[in-house]
């Protein structure tokens, strides 16, 4: 394994951290699924990209990773709340359909969304419906260790007794005094003891379509629940690092970390890393105004919030341009600069096969790729990692032209060290490997004579047209001695 000095900034504590796994050579690694009751939006994919880096990093490391990630197909209830409708049945009451109809639905949308991403498949993917026998256990326990009890066949943690020994609200950096002056008094028609405490179980209703049977009657478990129970079986009762966006760190990942003391006595995770959220030509993506767009929007164009569209892969980079733990805005602009830069990175990748070798190297081949790793040890620092790329982009092109030199030996390192980063760690693959050069060829060719045939007849209207149209779909024409060429 490569000795390594990563540092992970954990939200716990508010800094970074030195990364000492539970296990030498093992890293238990968990991250908060969708609820699979709509398409997958673009704040969702670039949460998962983030921590795809994450998992790609730790593999490179030389790690064995258990990355977990949960699919909600029980269904949160509305406004994420202990009252109100199950988001997957409502949609499935909506479309007509069985609600795991919905759920199947939406689940290989998400998969094929990451996949276009090129993002690694988790280790395990439980569902929350699969684990309910494991989320009643839990709550037993949470209920026999005084954390928790029962009114009319729903079941809700206690908050006050358990801050008597736990500090709630630590994850988040939330005092108990505050978040109960910040909250309304109960009418005396709310079964919770206080606002604070939150359902581990509820009662259904007749109408209700998504219940189980369980110790306290006909229900369904409460959102925090599944991830404390599915997190305890795969990874076990502590484990390394537990990733999701910064949206979920309250209520969601501090009533984890409540679940998890209430039932086995001791905090469920080591490292806290939440990613930042997304915006959309300076302003916040929001359904609302309608400044939003799917991720196909952004892949095919479809959308008037962007000049055009963007290739998976060129958008994958530029989500790297940014820490996970900065906001990244969208724009044209800005996808059309990392496009630029995209290219050149995989140009400069092709061009090591390409490259001369001499008795001995006049650039530090050594200190370039020491700079990979100096910033992904600093809490995955892609936008450095990124740079670093680049200033090696200049080495090789110097190299190219004749103006530096390398050995054989330096030159396998540097081959060697590039493609691991950019392909295994980046996650970035070359356009071509989608297929797309090789499904345009044909028609590139036709598309290309008939420029050419009005080139030749002076018609410079229409050959100009041609080039123009085709840069409108993302194919740059270049004119040069020795023909046309396209990318």
């Amino acid at each position: 394994m490569t000795n390594s000095k990563l540092h992970i900034y954990n939200s716990h504590s508010g800094k970074k951290e030195l990364f000492v796994p539970i296990h030498e050579n093992f890293v238990g690694l968990y991250v908060c699924g969708p609820t699979v009751y709509n398409y997958v939006h673009l704040g969702n994919c670039r949460t998962f990209i983030s921590f795809d880096l994450v998992y790609r990093y730790l593999l490179h490391l030389g790690y064995k990773v258990r990355y977990v990630r949960n699919i909600t197909d029980v269904g949160h209830l509305e406004n994420d709340a202990d009252e109100g409708e199950d988001k997957i049945a409502k949609k499935a009451r909506l479309e007509q359909v069985e609600p795991m109809e919905i759920v199947q639905k939406y689940t290989l949308d998400f998969h094929d969304v990451l996949r276009q991403f090129n993002n690694h498949a988790p280790s395990i993917e439980p569902t929350a419906t699969g684990h309910i026998i494991e989320q009643i256990e839990m709550i037993k326990t949470i209920i026999e260790n005084g954390y928790a009890y029962e009114v009319n066949g729903s079941v809700y943690f206690d908050v006050n007794k358990y801050n008597e020994k736990f500090p709630y609200g630590e994850l988040s950096g939330r005092k108990i005094e505050d978040l109960i002056s910040g909250t309304r008094d109960l009418d005396g028609q709310d079964e919770k003891r206080t606002s604070l405490d939150f359902a581990l179980w509820k009662n259904a209703s007749p109408e209700h379509i998504m219940k189980w049977s369980s110790p306290w009657g006909i229900g369904f478990p409460g959102w925090h629940l599944e991830c404390s129970a599915m997190s305890t079986k795969y990874l076990g009762e502590t484990f390394d690092i537990h990733g999701g966006g910064m949206d979920l760190k309250f209520p969601h990942h501090e009533c984890e970390i409540a679940q998890g003391c209430a039932s086995t006595g001791k905090s469920p995770v080591n490292y806290w890393m939440h990613g930042n959220m997304l915006t959309l030509n300076g302003k916040k993506m929001s359904k609302s105004t309608g400044n939003t767009l799917l991720p196909n929007e952004l892949f095919n164009g479809g959308t008037e919030l962007l000049e055009r569209g963007y290739h998976p892969m060129v958008v994958r980079f530029f989500t790297m341009q940014a820490h996970y733990r900065s906001t990244l805005d969208f724009t044209s602009e800005a996808l059309n600069a990392a496009e630029k830069g995209y290219e050149k990175l995989m140009d400069a990748v092709k061009e090591l096969g390409n490259l001369t070798t001499n008795a001995s190297s006049s650039m530090d081949v050594a200190g370039l790729v020491a700079s990979f790793y100096e910033a992904m040890n600093d809490d995955f620092n892609a936008p450095i990692l990124v740079a670093n790329l680049f200033e090696t982009v200049k080495a090789i092109n110097t190299i190219k032209e004749g103006k530096a030199t390398i050995t054989q030996a330096d030159l396998e390192i540097l081959t060697k060290e590039v493609n691991a980063f950019v392909f295994d760690v980046l996650g970035l693959a070359p356009l071509s490997s989608s297929g797309d050069d090789s499904k345009l060829e044909g028609v590139m060719e036709l598309v290309l004579n008939l420029r050419q045939q009005a080139r030749e007849n002076k018609d410079w209207g229409t050959s100009d047209k041609i080039r123009d149209g085709l840069a409108a779909a993302g194919l740059v024409v270049k004119d040069g001695k020795d023909g046309t060429t396209w990318k």
